[in-house]
């Protein structure tokens, strides 16, 4: 797979991982200790989804477009409009209303919530993006950006001094090993850092990948992992993307029941088809729940979002 960001920038898979991030830095920051937040893949910060790049697949127009048009059209049902509006206000604030044309990678979403001593690592290796990481992030000095391998970065900058944060790790899937290197590098880390919060992006065309990445999670010993996952069609197809999932390491206490509420209305919203998207919740290790993934379709009670009393 090859993942150039500037490509994918603000695709349903963004959607979904940057609105799980936003969910973990607001628990993150509903408690007065300083954090950190350390993320090994981070690629260029901000991205102009007017560029040749990002309108060459049009992927924003089925994932960010799609979800903004939706609830502004009321059609997101209340309880997950509210779950997804620090999400949504972010994007809101680096766009005129009514316009999308920037859309935040991971560091941007992470500096709109640090408090003055919360601090974010920004990590990336490959140069382009990494100078324009350094653009992006410039003059705030909560925030260091590296131009280093992601991997190394992990192992580097864990456990950080704040002893409180999240390890995002989104690494581009160009080479087959990094399925492998996510679990292998992620145990590593939790050995010197394990009541850390850590976020595990993979891309799903298949299933046996995603699988085996929560077999060998969960041989790791590492106690407490939920897994989460959008289909915006189903596995059939392996030459194409067809959903994303994010394992998710000591996730804070309120984020299950909160997928709960996103997964279903994001599977539906952002489908390919109608009826082709779908979802699973589940517990790798922590409860006693089977490793195949159980894929839930999208419900027709899902379909309409709860009218608003006048």
């Amino acid at each position: 797979m090859n993942y150039r960001h500037a490509f994918h920038a603000g695709s349903f898979a963004d959607v979904f991982k940057h609105a799980v991030l936003c969910r973990i830095l607001h628990y993150l920051r509903e408690k007065p200790a300083a954090f950190r937040v350390i993320d090994t893949h981070a690629g260029a910060g901000l991205y102009d989804l007017t560029s040749t790049e990002a309108n060459r697949g049009g992927e924003w127009r089925d994932g960010i477009e799609r979800l903004m048009k939706a609830q502004a059209a009321g059609e997101v049902p209340e309880q997950a409009s509210a779950l997804l509006s620090p999400f949504l206000d972010v994007i809101g604030a680096l766009n005129e209303p009514g316009k999308l044309k920037t859309y935040p990678g991971s560091p941007a979403f992470t500096r709109a919530w640090l408090r003055a001593d919360d601090r974010l690592i920004a990590c990336e290796l490959e140069g382009h993006a990494s100078v324009a990481l350094a653009r992006n992030m410039r003059a705030d000095p909560r925030i260091k950006t590296i131009e280093i391998d992601g991997w190394t970065a992990l192992q580097a900058y864990v456990p950080p001094p704040e002893r409180r944060g999240l390890v995002l790790i989104d690494p581009p899937f160009e080479e087959a090993a990094d399925f492998h290197r996510l679990s292998h590098m992620t145990g590593l880390a939790h050995r010197k850092w394990a009541t850390g919060t850590y976020a595990l992006w993979y891309p799903i065309k298949g299933r046996f990948e995603a699988d085996e990445l929560a077999k060998r999670l969960r041989r790791s010993g590492i106690a407490k992992i939920l897994r989460a996952e959008l289909l915006v069609s189903p596995v059939s197809d392996p030459t194409r993307l067809n959903g994303s999932g994010l394992i998710l390491v000591n996730p804070p206490w309120t984020l299950e029941a909160e997928l709960e509420v996103l997964l279903p209305v994001l599977a539906r919203l952002l489908e390919r088809q109608p009826r082709s998207g779908g979802y699973t919740l589940d517990w790798i290790s922590g409860e006693a729940a089977p490793i195949a993934a159980k894929t839930k379709p999208v419900a027709k009670s899902a379909a309409k979002a709860k009218p608003k009393s006048s």
